[in-house]
């Protein structure tokens, strides 16, 4: 990923091979609507920056040529912003390491030709990190019982997959969505019911209204807390797959935005559905968990690995983590 010399230049060394064992290291993700950029070393994070976009929220989602733009107008500051909180100068990095995919095209080469031309002009090494093991390396920082091996279940926006990780850069897929992204999908369902962007966590807050409200008409025992008033599918958890079935990991969540969005347009039609959006959000969510769950299970029990790290944007929905306990025991 190094930059050949201009035309005319001096030949230059090619930085020296990655160690990144040496000395802080700079990270650079741009992949969607955050930037961020962290000073990280053999102790951990010793810097942190992340800038939101919030200008997508008019349009109800990720507008990428705006991401690309505000990632431009942001790298320089969270780069400042991180080397200032770790207590380190440029002299002291050793490296860079940037997001170089999956994601949008034009948020990732912004963040890729930053870490290139900074790379280049310092002679240090570069490398380009996968979106979806960041997620797994980024939990590893965070929690040292994170390590292989492990049932790795990676939930965001783009992708939903499930995969055993035997050791760092061993990884064998089990499977995943075969259509829409589990965040995907709550960010469509949640623009349908006319909450705002992004989808995520107003579903979780209108679920959470729901199971106060339930509790509450229940004579507040907690017994109304529970999700149940709309009967939506559970995709692919309906038939009895076996072990070398390709949908016994496989999840799909086509099929339940297109229930949700048909019972919103019933009970519009009824003149009831914004009485109805914080129970309607909660049982789309339980449907959601039981799905990533119950896969998450499977691969728990066929593969004798109990170990099991959670990635993703849609990982920070409390309810998942809480039903993933459960499932899991």
């Amino acid at each position: 990923m190094d930059a050949p010399p201009a035309a005319g230049a001096a030949a230059r060394t090619a930085p020296p091979a990655a160690d990144f064992r040496d000395g802080p290291v700079l990270g650079i993700e741009t992949s969607c609507d955050e930037t961020s950029a962290a000073i990280v070393d053999g102790s951990g994070i010793r810097g942190l920056a992340i800038a939101s976009q919030d200008a997508h929220a008019a349009f109800g989602g990720v507008v990428p040529e705006i991401a690309a733009r505000e990632h431009l107008r942001s790298l320089d500051a969270m780069v400042r912003h991180a080397m200032r909180e770790a207590d380190v100068d440029h002299a002291d990095i050793t490296g860079v390491g940037v997001t170089a995919g999956p994601g949008l095209v034009g948020a990732l080469l912004a963040g890729v030709n930053w870490a290139k031309a900074y790379a280049f002009a310092r002679g240090l090494p570069l490398l380009g990190v996968h979106h979806m093991e960041g997620h797994l390396f980024g939990t590893a920082l965070e929690h040292e019982d994170a390590h292989p091996p492990f049932i790795g279940l990676l939930v965001s926006g783009g992708h939903t997959l499930l995969l055993e990780a035997r050791a760092w850069g061993r990884y064998r897929l089990l499977g995943g969505t075969r259509d829409d992204a589990a965040g995907e999908a709550f960010d469509k369902v949640a623009r349908r019911l006319g909450l705002p962007y992004p989808g995520g966590p107003q579903i979780q807050r209108a679920a959470e209204r729901s199971a106060v409200a339930r509790s509450a008409a229940a004579g507040g025992q907690g017994a109304g807390g529970a999700p149940g008033r709309f009967r939506l599918p559970r995709p692919m958890l309906s038939r009895r797959d076996v072990r070398g079935d390709p949908a016994y990991y496989d999840m799909s969540f086509s099929g339940l935005k297109t229930a949700v969005a048909r019972v919103a347009e019933q009970l519009e039609a009824e003149g009831a559905l914004v009485e109805a959006v914080d129970d309607l959000a909660a049982d789309f969510q339980e449907a959601v968990v039981d799905v990533l769950a119950e896969k998450t299970r499977r691969a728990v029990e066929q593969t004798g690995c109990r170990r099991v790290v959670l990635g993703g944007g849609v990982a920070r929905n409390s309810r998942l983590r809480e039903g993933l306990a459960e499932r899991l025991g």
